[in-house]
């Protein structure tokens, strides 16, 4: 056995819960142009709201699946694509009916629904499920319900099936609310301010992500068919378009790739440590002349560039993510334009955009912010985006908390999933948690590269070494 590694063991143990990252990488399939001469003002309006499972900003751009399959539909179009974000689902028929939008992105097929719009091709199927907190007694059918009051929201599929069952079971109560959308009622359910609601198995997965303590009862009813809704007597030709985009969509792959890639993953795994010690020893020698040239160039620690590397990219330099961004230190093409990169694999124009990026990240926040608490926003910042890094120090101060200690403000991130806080923010929903998980796991790679350059013999304390917060 080869005594020098087994402080490494340790460190394993207490690193494994860290999660690790997906290096998968996907190709857009485009599909053939076709043009809408009609279409007002050369635009694809389309109505939809502010979530983790239809649109929101992220860092490097608009995200989500929604966002996604709406670009791809203004690109078959030869349209720009504008969105319009509506607050609530009885307010985005209302809109469309209005004339305020084309379309539609993403509401479950209902009896109701159909009198009022008409459906595009269904694009996913989601049940409607009963969602509880772990901790309290789980129903095991909908008679275990007497008693209790269930929260939906006012409009929704959700109220549609609980109407459909009242004739058999006259016991069930709910109540249905007008002020407040499923994200919301499953974040009460999760704070424990609700017992009781019933959401689409599509919004429950991606929300179970950052409240693992919600769990999943039983579904109600039958599987529900996903798809757009368009105007009953308007626009005919865009409806007919929608049916052969998505049959495009489905010949090619591209739709699976994208329900997969947002909803495929409900937990994070964890981190393979082993994996990572032994690239340090492989892998990392090639890249470090280029993290060392660049850390001195930007007068950022080398090994800290090197943990944002492999966070990013697994130190693969042809690296590529489903959303396009690319290399090393996987750079969008805006972000590449306005540094002055022109070759993203690159190795070395990667590492030094990066780096110069990360520069003025850091350099962005007020020069009150102390170090190393900075440096983590930044870390946040080149996830999320500053813009919602900003929102979160908002939410800080207004909390009362000090919006320039990095643990105050990691613990208002996850907030920016919160509609009932997102609301009141510029920027509006970001994925918060998962920029705090991914500032997280950054931290704990840096300080193995530190520990390794300091210790060979492990007799310093490796928990000691891990939880220092100095950079």
């Amino acid at each position: 056995m080869d005594h020098a590694h087994t402080p490494l063991k340790a460190l394993a143990l207490i690193v494994m819960a860290v999660a690790s990252l997906s290096g998968c990488s996907r190709h857009h399939h485009h599909p053939k142009l076709v043009r809408l001469p009609d279409q007002k003002h050369g635009e694809l309006t389309v109505l939809t709201r502010n979530g983790p499972t239809t649109f929101y900003e992220g860092a490097k751009g608009p995200a989500g699946i929604e966002y996604d399959m709406a670009r791809d539909f203004a690109d078959y179009l030869g349209l720009r694509l504008k969105i319009r974000v509506i607050a609530r689902d009885q307010d985005l028929l209302k809109a469309l009916a209005a004339g305020q939008g084309d379309l539609i992105a993403g509401l479950t097929i209902t009896r109701a629904r159909r009198h009022l719009v008409r459906f595009g091709p269904p694009y996913d199927l989601v049940h409607e499920q009963l969602v509880y907190r772990a901790g309290t007694n789980k129903p095991r059918h909908l008679r275990d319900l007497a008693g209790h009051t269930i929260e939906v929201v006012a409009g929704s599929s959700a109220e549609s099936e609980l109407a459909a069952l009242r004739h058999r079971l006259p016991h069930l109560n709910w109540t249905a609310s007008a002020h407040m959308q499923t994200d919301e009622l499953l974040f009460l359910v999760w704070q424990g301010l609700l017992r009781f609601t019933i959401a689409d198995s599509n919004i429950v997965s991606v929300n179970r992500r950052y409240y693992p303590a919600l769990h999943v009862a039983f579904n109600i009813g039958p599987a529900k068919k996903l798809a757009w809704a368009f105007p009953k007597n308007r626009h005919a030709k865009l409806y007919q378009a929608a049916f052969r985009f998505f049959a495009e969509l489905k010949k090619s792959g591209q739709l699976a790739d994208l329900i997969s890639r947002y909803y495929g993953v409900t937990r994070l795994n964890y981190v393979h440590i082993h994996t990572y010690l032994q690239k340090v020893h492989t892998t990392l020698p090639l890249f470090a002349p280029l993290f060392r040239a660049a850390g001195v160039r930007y007068q950022i620690p080398w090994r800290l560039l090197a943990a944002i590397a492999y966070q990013e990219s697994l130190w693969e330099p042809r690296a590529q993510s489903p959303t396009g961004v690319q290399g090393l230190m996987m750079l969008t093409d805006s972000t590449c334009l306005s540094l002055g990169v022109t070759d993203r694999l690159n190795p070395r124009q990667s590492v030094n955009g990066g780096a110069r990026y990360l520069r003025s990240l850091i350099d962005s926040f007020p020069p009150n912010v102390p170090e190393p608490d900075r440096t983590w926003m930044a870390l946040a910042a080149y996830n999320v985006g500053v813009n919602h890094v900003m929102d979160a120090r908002w939410l800080t101060r207004e909390q009362g908390a000090n919006p320039d200690r990095w643990a105050d403000l990691e613990q208002r991130l996850p907030l920016l999933e919160d509609p009932w806080w997102y609301k009141k923010t510029r920027f509006g929903y970001a994925p918060g948690y998962v920029a705090v998980q991914y500032v997280n796991r950054i931290r704990v790679y840096y300080r193995i590269l530190r520990h390794l350059r300091r210790t060979t013999t492990g007799q310093r304390s490796l928990l000691f070494q891990l939880s220092s917060p100095g950079i």
